[in-house]
């Protein structure tokens, strides 16, 4: 089987070319692959399919095999493989998500190929039956590990928690991370959010639902932009500053998300199964 590793500002991914044929088990196949030590290694498997309502479906498969509604460094990515692989070479194009069908603008550099991608990420969700979230409102207080802390929650079409409460040590982050992502009032699980502000910027380190500790989470950094905007602590537009480098997200006046940010290929190789 050929492969295609990836990653967006460190958020790292295996993709695949399912044009002519997907995987029988995606969420087996993604276990093995994505495990660092006896596969290949990365965060998430992503399959390119063929769509019939847009120019490809991406299905994304966590390292856990649990299976996301949606990804924002894996959506850049997908965009950079469909053109830079010849699978699609519109631009912009569009791709079908369990979250809908997503936007892509593409940057291309002076070599032909994929340099950077803005994403229309569409409208956050703050309806807590929608994110989902236990609640009658969607700005909760958990205590938890010792710890007090409110939380903004937002649906990007799959479900954060934002708290500007906390900005933890490595310690701290490890042991928050699994209780949080899996507190009762979260009937779907959740990706956490900690942040921390810089000025106009705000840098957050993210436990991602089904993976855990990540260097990058662009659903989580809109997720962060919407709560900050949204409660006066951020502008509309802003960097997003994840461990593995940097997004810009923007909050336009018809109410979407867009978010800038680059999108590397690795290596491309081959693995017998």
């Amino acid at each position: 089987m050929r492969f295609t590793k990836m990653h967006g500002i460190g958020n790292d991914f295996i993709l695949l070319d399912g044009f002519n044929g997907a995987p029988e088990d995606p969420g087996a196949l993604a276990l093995r692959l994505c495990d660092r030590h006896f596969g290949i290694g990365a965060d998430g498997l992503i399959l390119a399919l063929p769509s019939r309502r847009a120019d490809a479906d991406m299905r994304i498969l966590n390292s856990d095999g649990s299976e996301a509604e949606m990804c924002g460094n894996g959506l850049r990515c997908l965009g950079k493989f469909l053109y830079d692989t010849g699978l699609c070479r519109r631009n912009p194009l569009r791709v079908e998500t369990l979250a809908g069908i997503l936007e892509l603008t593409l940057k291309i550099d002076g070599d032909g190929a994929v340099e950077s991608v803005t994403a229309d990420m569409g409208a956050p969700c703050f309806d807590p039956p929608s994110i989902p979230v236990a609640s009658d409102s969607n700005a909760i207080t958990l205590e938890v590990g010792g710890h007090k802390l409110d939380f903004f929650c937002v649906s990007m079409g799959n479900p954060h928690a934002v708290t500007f409460d906390l900005f933890p040590d490595d310690g701290t982050f490890a042991a928050l991370g699994p209780l949080l992502e899996r507190h009762p009032v979260f009937p779907r699980h959740c990706n956490i959010e900690f942040c921390r502000l810089e000025g106009d910027a705000v840098r957050v380190r993210v436990w991602e639902r089904g993976d855990g500790p990540t260097l990058a989470c662009g659903t989580g950094a809109c997720a962060v932009l919407a709560a900050g905007a949204s409660q006066r602590l951020l502008p509309r537009q802003a960097d997003v500053r994840l461990p593995g480098g940097t997004l810009n997200i923007r909050w336009d006046d018809g109410g979407h998300l867009f978010m800038t940010g680059p999108a590397e290929t690795v290596f491309t190789g081959e693995i017998s199964l």
